[in-house]
Formats: structure tokens, sequence, C-alpha cells
């Protein structure tokens, strides 16, 4: 039962650093895009950032915001991240 209780506690927190990383990840985006551009921006693509919970996407994302040639650039990664929309 202690085993099962550990491999529980252990599960559970990898599952929180993920998220957490995921979280700091989404925010380094929309700072980004707010520094960029504006915070309008950050604030019109929160709600679609959130919902990704891939890290790889989240790191293209976040490339994207920081490096891309202009907000058409990003808008087209991020409507890569949702190919069923």
């Amino acid at each position: 039962a202690q085993y099962l209780e550990e491999q529980f506690k252990e599960q559970f927190l990898e599952q929180g650093i993920e998220q957490g990383i995921e979280r700091g990840i989404q925010e380094s985006i929309r700072e980004a895009l707010a520094i960029r551009f504006d915070a309008g921006v950050a604030e019109r693509f929160a709600d679609r950032i959130a919902a990704i919970a891939d890290l790889q996407r989240l790191k293209q994302l976040h490339r994207s915001a920081v490096q891309g040639d202009d907000l058409e650039a990003f808008q087209r990664v991020l409507d890569a991240a949702f190919p069923d929309e």
C-alpha cells in the first residue's frame, strides 16, 4: 500500500511540475505578444494559448511570439495548433 501511495505521489508531483511549466510558457507567450504588439493582442489570444497543453507546440508558439516576422506569422502558428477549427 505504501508503494502505491509513493507512486501516486510521484505521478501527481510530475503532473504538477508539467502543468507549471506549461503555464509558465503560456505566460511567456502572452508577455512576448504584449511587448511586441500590445496588451490587447495578448488578451485576444489568451484563451487559445491557455488551451494548449502540448509543450512542443507551446515552445513553437513562444518562438513565433518572440522571433516571428509579424502578428500574422504568429496567428498561423497558433492556428496550426488547432487543426480541427
